[in-house]
């Protein structure tokens, strides 16, 4: 089975289901596009130690990321339950309010309107201006419990560990008050059950940093033989250069919001009333610790591209909500990649290791009016799920497993975690349509070509046909002639010469009206990052 990272995690290696095994633990379908970016940036943000050297910074020092990694990464959330009632209890489904939650909110409002002193106003109308402005930070949820909601991640001071509502435990056992809740916190609310934060952020972090581990000559090596070399700069092409640049963007990414919305939301989860973090979120006196899960240590040069493409966004000019906008989009888009890649190093059942990209992802026209085109990109719908289908069943991922296991173990890895974990994430992003029905093919939208010129594009421009290059060579995906053929014979294992005309007019017709395309000649174009920092 593939090698972990870190190594000798606990459960690494004695994980039953064949796609933890194949893919690591875990990406999970019942995890939203956001949810994905929340909880890296969640990890990011917390406090982490790694061999017990603990560390705030974003991502592990250089000097942690060289050393070898024989435990799991440590990382300490917050719950923010303050915070979270204060903006969230009155939007929230009149079923799930418990009284008791009623009540401390009530105490926490009193604590609040005690702190305030207003001159044009009453008190309770800045609460519930306060209540409106959180609640307008809402980031996904709204039909669960409170507690089970989150932020969107624009701040740290927003950022929040996944906590549930016992409800079966609490209406068995009556608490008391909220007190009595606290108390036996670990009774009536859970933090470690993984439902809607369900490691699949903290893969695509721990993703990231097992590439930036990489020595610079065998990076090298990699992004010649893969032809990246001029899609890159010469200082991405540098880990360093990158650890240190992703860790200033992440930063000032973060600092874009006001100072004063930060501190009032520290103010209302902890200043007024401590008892409550101080119960979630410490354990004698220290801070409690999530452990992240494991990726594959081989999974490394998609790694790589997703931590450029991260930094790419995170430093472009844009407003801070279009930035979180494009990278929920961008995780989404990393998962199903790191779907496909290491499905294809494992479906032929050999140890070979393939090409890059060893896939073809033909883009059909969005209204479908080439029927060549949308011939072979239902083609390759069929041929990823069957790709990653095979490599779930290569014969090492389950060696020790019984025979009596695999039936239940495979369906369970098909529609949670495999191949339908694809799809899903797909039509979620829009790259795949329809959402229901027959017939599902590869397309993209706006907000997806908008995110292809902003994490493809090395600098401020480049040729259209560079442009092209650089979407097979990063994500697989295929829009003229040419690459539909390579396609085709992938998919299919047959040639297409020919399919009817032009393949890509949509594509540079999208890209005019999107204003990121500038006609040189009839024969060459340029596409304009215009979120560039360098325009």
């Amino acid at each position: 089975m593939p090698e972990t990272f870190p190594s000798n995690v606990p459960n690494g290696s004695n994980d039953t289901n064949p796609a933890f095994r194949l893919f690591g633990r875990r990406f999970f379908s019942d995890q939203s596009s956001i949810e994905f970016l929340i909880e890296c940036l969640l990890v990011a943000n917390s406090q982490k130690r790694v061999e017990n050297r603990q560390f705030n910074n974003f991502l592990p020092p250089r000097d942690i990321l060289g050393e070898p990694w024989h435990r799991a990464l440590d990382y300490s959330p917050k719950a923010r339950l303050n915070l979270k009632i204060f903006s969230f209890f009155g939007a929230s489904k009149l079923d799930t309010r418990h009284e008791i939650h009623r009540q401390h909110l009530e105490e926490l409002d009193r604590l609040l309107k005690e702190k305030m002193q207003v001159f044009e106003d009453t008190k309770e109308n800045v609460l519930k201006t306060l209540e409106n402005l959180f609640l307008g930070f809402h980031g996904v949820g709204m039909q669960r419990t409170w507690c089970a909601q989150s932020f969107a991640p624009i701040c740290p001071s927003l950022l929040a560990g996944e906590t549930l509502w016992n409800e079966s435990f609490a209406r068995n056992n009556p608490p008391n008050s909220w007190e009595d809740l606290m108390i036996q916190h670990k009774r009536y609310f859970s933090s470690n059950k993984h439902r809607f934060l369900a490691c699949g952020g903290e893969m695509i972090y721990l993703q990231i940093c097992n590439a930036l581990r990489k020595k610079t000559i065998d990076l090298s090596n990699w992004i010649e033989n893969a032809g990246l070399n001029e899609f890159l700069t010469s200082e991405e092409q540098n880990p360093d250069w990158l650890h240190e640049q992703i860790e200033k963007a992440i930063g000032d990414m973060m600092q874009e919001v006001p100072a004063t919305v930060s501190k009032l939301a520290e103010f209302i989860d902890s200043g007024v009333e401590k008892d409550t973090s101080t119960y979630t979120d410490f354990d004698g006196g220290t801070p409690k610790w999530v452990s992240c899960g494991w990726c594959p240590a081989e999974t490394w040069p998609e790694g790589y591209l997703f931590a450029v493409e991260f930094f790419r966004v995170c430093r472009a000019k844009l407003d801070l909500m279009d930035k979180t906008d494009l990278l929920e989009t961008l995780c989404s888009l990393h998962v199903m990649r790191s779907l496909i890649t290491q499905g294809s190093r494992y479906a032929d059942g050999t140890d070979d290791i393939p090409l890059w990209p060893d896939y073809y992802l033909a883009i059909s026209d969005p209204e479908g009016k080439n029927q060549a085109v949308k011939h072979v990109s239902k083609a390759t719908i069929h041929k990823v799920s069957k790709t990653i289908y095979k490599a779930l069943r290569h014969p090492l991922i389950l060696r020790d497993t019984p025979s009596g296991e695999l039936d239940k173990l495979y369906k369970q890895a098909d529609n949670n975690y495999g191949h339908k974990l694809f799809l899903t994430m797909g039509k979620r992003i829009g790259l795949i349509v329809p959402k229901r029905g027959t017939g599902t093919r590869f397309v993209l939208n706006a907000n997806l070509l908008r995110l292809l010129v902003i994490c493809l594009s090395p600098g401020r421009r480049m040729t259209y046909d560079d442009f092209k290059r650089a979407a097979i060579s990063h994500f697989g995906l295929a829009f003229d002639e040419n690459a539909l053929g390579a396609s085709a014979s992938w998919a299919m294992e047959t040639g297409t010469e020919s399919f009817g005309g032009a393949t890509d007019d949509w594509v540079v017709n999208m890209l005019e009206e999107a204003g990121s395309l500038r006609r040189l000649s009839d024969s060459c174009a340029l596409v304009e990052n215009l979120a560039s920092p360098e325009s």
